[in-house]
């Protein structure tokens, strides 16, 4: 049997802030499969952007171990982090944060750039995520030119450039419409269905409801992990 492609024990993040200490997580371990899809669900202050941050490699854990893809990401320097992060791990946040005065296909080939591969490779691969997200006859546009849920889908294209085998998604729907908000989210039951691993931060319930299963933290440790 394989092991789990996430396996967390006894993860602790504590921020020391003027005299005293807040114990963001405390004490968290689970495991995520390969291809699940997993809602991390909980108020304001709850511990789940803290624990986002460990998954993706964006913050280090107190104490506990954290595996991720095999990877002990821990104990790894910051280049070694930065390299796994681009390997291993697609990010989408709520704001798009696209670069205002570069094309979609440039944008979404901006994961390449440290890669090695000639510019028509970039450009090749770039083309096939948009035209996967739906965005075939936008290539050429800026984030001006684009709606809300154009960007986003420009955003996910870029995080799915390098192949991830994590999906990472940080109220991804925030900032959109409700009908935007349905045409995302079938973006991401597609892109599970083809096997990537999909974890997405929400408040919202029905945005989690696309999930099979639902992770709620309070006060830094899990209260509920149901499917």
């Amino acid at each position: 049997m394989a092991p789990p492609l996430i396996e967390c024990r006894d993860l602790t993040r504590v921020y020391r802030m003027g005299g005293g200490e807040v114990r963001a997580l405390d004490g968290v371990s689970l495991s995520i499969e390969e291809g699940e899809y997993v809602a991390i669900m909980g108020a304001s202050g709850s511990g789940k952007s803290t624990f986002m941050n460990l998954l993706g490699a964006l913050d280090r854990p107190t104490s506990g171990s954290l595996r991720v893809a095999g990877a002990a990401t821990e104990s790894m320097g910051p280049d070694q982090l930065a390299a796994f992060r681009n390997r291993t791990i697609g990010f989408v946040f709520q704001q798009f944060n696209l670069l205002a005065r570069t094309s979609a296909e440039d944008n979404a080939a901006l994961p390449l750039l440290y890669s090695g591969l000639p510019s028509a490779e970039r450009k090749k691969r770039a083309r096939a995520r948009l035209t996967q997200v739906g965005l075939g006859d936008r290539m050429d546009h800026h984030p001006s030119q684009l709606s809300g849920g154009q960007q986003q889908r420009v955003a996910i294209a870029r995080a799915l450039v390098n192949d991830p085998r994590i999906l990472l998604a940080d109220e991804p729907t925030g900032a959109l419409d409700s009908q935007t908000t349905v045409e995302v989210l079938g973006i991401f039951d597609r892109l599970n269905a083809e096997g990537i691993t999909v974890i997405l931060v929400t408040h919202e319930q029905d945005v989690a409801d696309h999930a099979r299963r639902q992770i709620v933290f309070r006060d830094g440790r899990v209260l509920e992990d149901r499917r």
